[in-house]
C-alpha cells in the first residue's frame, strides 16, 4: 500500500509540474502569435518603446541627430506615440545606433513586425543553443526559457534585451572552440552594459588568468568596428548622446530594482547610490572566482554570476530579467524536484498575470523578480547537489 500511494503521490507531482509548464507555454504561444497577427494591422508599434528605434533610423538615414528632442518627438507622435508621453530616445551606448538604422528604410508597421520577428529570433535560437550545451534532454523544459514572462515582454515592447542574450548565450557555445568569435559576441551584450558588471568584472579576471587573448581579440575587433562605422554616420553621436544623458539622465527615474530602491530609501538625490549594489557585487565575484579560478565553468559557476548582475544592476526593468534564461534552464535541468519546477512555471505565470492586470512596468510590485530568480536557482542547484550528481535531467 506504501508503494502505491508513494507512486501516486510522484505521479501528482509530475502532473502539477507539467500542467504548469504547459499552462505558462500555452498562454506564451497564444500571447506571441495574437501579437504578431495585430502587430501589422494596427497602431500598436508606435505605442511601443520600438518607437524610440524607428524613430532613432529616421533620424540616423537623413543625417539628423538622434538625440534631437524636437524631431524626435515630432516622428514619435506622427507614428502613434500618445499625446501622455514624453519624448523616447534610443538610450543603449551609441555603437547600438548600428541595430537602429536599418529601421529607417522602411515604414513603421514593417519595421515592427520584422523588428519582431528578429526578437523572436534571438530568443528561440538561445534556447535551442542552451538546449544543446545542456545535452539536448528529450523534454520539454527548454520551453520554460521561450515562455519565460520577462522575455515575452521584451518581445512585446520591442526592447534590445534579447540582443544581449543571444550574446551571452553565443559566448557560452563558442568561448572554447572560437575564443576570438565569442568575444566578437559580446558585443550584444555591450549594447546594456549595466546588466553584466560583475560578470564583466570576472570575464577580465579570467581572461588574464587564462590568457585568452584571443577572446580579448574578438571583442576589441568588434568594438573597434562598430565604433568606426559609427563615426562615418553619424560623427557626432558620442557628444550627442553625452549631452542628452546629462539633459535627460536616469536620476530621476524610479526603475523596479533593487539597486533604485536603496537609492530612494536612503537618499534620492545622489545618483551614486544606485551603484552600491553592483560595486558590492563586482567584490563578491572577484572573490567568488578567485576562490574557484582553476576549475571555473562559464555554464556552471557563471549562471549564479549572471543572476548577481541582474540583482545588483544600478538600474533595469522587468524585461530586463530574461537575461537570466541560461541560469534557470541550468538549474531546471540539474534540479529533480518537479515541485520546484513548477514553482518556476507559476512564478513566470504570475509576472504575466501582472501585466495582463495593468501592473505598468515601472512600478515596485516587480522588485520581487530579480531576488525570486536567484532564490530559486540557489534551492535547485543544492537539491541537485545535496542528491549527489550533477545529471543535467532525467532522460523522460
Amino acid at each position: 500500500m506504501a508503494s502505491i500511494s508513494d507512486s501516486r503521490a510522484a505521479e501528482a507531482k509530475y502532473d502539477f509540474a507539467d500542467i504548469s509548464i504547459a499552462s505558462v507555454t500555452g498562454l506564451a504561444f497564444a500571447l506571441i502569435c495574437i501579437f504578431l497577427c495585430v502587430l501589422p494591422l494596427t497602431n500598436i508599434a508606435g505605442q511601443r518603446d520600438f518607437i524610440a528605434f524607428w524613430a532613432t533610423g529616421q533620424q540616423l538615414i537623413h543625417h539628423a541627430n538622434p538625440y534631437d528632442e524636437t524631431a524626435m518627438i515630432q516622428i514619435e507622435r506622427s507614428a502613434g506615440l500618445p499625446a501622455h508621453d514624453g519624448v523616447l530616445y534610443m538610450r543603449n551606448p551609441p555603437w547600438g545606433l548600428l541595430l537602429a538604422l536599418p529601421l529607417g528604410l522602411i515604414g513603421v508597421r514593417v519595421a515592427a513586425f520584422l523588428w519582431s520577428l528578429t526578437l523572436l529570433a534571438c530568443l528561440l535560437c538561445s534556447v535551442r543553443i542552451l538546449w544543446r550545451l545542456l545535452g539536448a534532454p528529450k523534454n520539454y523544459l527548454h520551453w520554460l526559457g521561450v515562455s519565460f514572462a520577462p522575455a515575452l515582454l521584451c518581445l512585446m515592447m520591442g526592447q534590445t534585451t534579447l540582443f544581449p542574450l543571444l550574446g551571452y548565450v553565443l559566448f557560452l557555445d563558442l568561448h572554447r572552440t572560437r575564443p576570438f568569435w565569442a568575444g566578437f559576441a559580446l558585443w550584444l551584450c555591450a549594447l546594456k552594459p549595466h546588466l553584466f558588471l560583475p560578470f564583466a568584472v570576472v570575464l577580465l579576471a579570467w581572461i588574464l588568468i587564462s590568457r585568452s587573448y584571443q577572446l580579448l581579440a574578438g571583442a576589441v575587433a568588434a568594438m573597434t568596428a562598430s565604433c568606426a562605422a559609427l563615426y562615418l554616420i553619424d560623427p557626432a553621436a558620442w557628444a550627442d548622446y553625452a549631452h542628452m544623458m546629462r539633459t535627460v539622465g536616469l536620476e530621476g527615474g524610479r526603475f523596479p530594482c533593487l539597486s533604485v530602491a536603496v537609492r530612494f530609501w536612503l537618499n534620492p538625490r545622489i545618483a551614486a547610490i544606485s551603484f552600491l549594489p553592483a560595486t558590492l557585487g563586482c567584490v563578491w565575484a572577484l572573490g567568488y572566482f578567485w576562490t574557484r579560478r582553476k576549475q571555473w565553468d562559464w555554464m556552471r559557476h557563471g549562471s549564479l554570476l549572471l543572476l548577481v548582475s541582474l540583482l545588483t544592476t544600478p538600474y533595469s526593468w522587468i524585461y530586463d530579467d530574461c537575461i537570466v534564461i541560461p541560469a534557470l534552464l541550468y538549474g531546471a535541468y540539474r534540479t529533480r524536484s518537479r515541485i520546484l519546477l513548477a514553482i518556476l512555471a507559476l512564478a513566470s505565470l504570475l509576472v504575466e498575470i501582472e501585466l495582463l492586470c495593468g501592473v505598468k512596468i515601472y512600478a515596485y510590485l516587480y522588485l520581487w523578480t530579480a531576488p525570486t530568480w536567484l532564490l530559486w536557482y540557489l534551492c535547485a542547484t543544492y537539491i541537485a547537489r545535496d542528491a549527489g550528481g550533477d545529471r543535467t535531467i532525467d532522460q523522460r
